[in-house]
């Protein structure tokens, strides 16, 4: 089977702090987004920062690798909310900054599962999502699960 690539550009015009610029995403599905350092590091201010994107990233490849688990698990999902939270903030020991985390949060509508159950399974769709398997090992990756009624 072939490999699939998804592609963005990034212009970048002046230096890190005063500078701003834009990404363009390869399917153009999205349109040109605006970003700068202050986006990163204080108000977003209606742009975005690369770490949004690896917050959209990561929940989306989530969601997908999760509801395809539960059904092969004989678990049809109803429905699911997932958002992942990324942190990003100055290296230990100073020299510049880094990603720190990913926070997924899954609420999900599940039928046939319980709460322990449904955590298990998110736990698992961690490990089988692309994205999280791209970012293990270099970050704190943690998932909280509901089961909602």
């Amino acid at each position: 089977m072939a490999n699939f690539e998804s592609s963005a550009t990034a212009l970048w015009n002046g230096d890190l702090t005063g500078g701003s610029g834009t990404v363009d995403f390869g399917t153009g599905a999205l349109p040109s987004t605006q970003l700068t350092w202050a986006s990163r590091t204080e108000s977003s201010d209606g742009k975005t920062s690369p770490e949004e994107l690896v917050a959209a990233a990561h929940a989306s490849c989530y969601a997908m690798a999760f509801s395809h688990l539960l059904a092969t698990s004989g678990h049809q999902p109803d429905h699911m909310h997932v958002s992942a939270t990324v942190a990003f903030g100055p290296k230990d020991g100073g020299g510049g900054f880094e990603v720190k985390s990913s926070a997924l949060t899954v609420q999900g509508k599940v039928a046939g599962l319980d709460q322990t159950q449904f955590e298990k399974l998110a736990a698992e769709g961690e490990q089988a999502c692309p994205i999280s398997n791209a970012l293990r090992g270099n970050i704190d990756i943690t998932v909280n699960a509901t089961l909602e009624s």
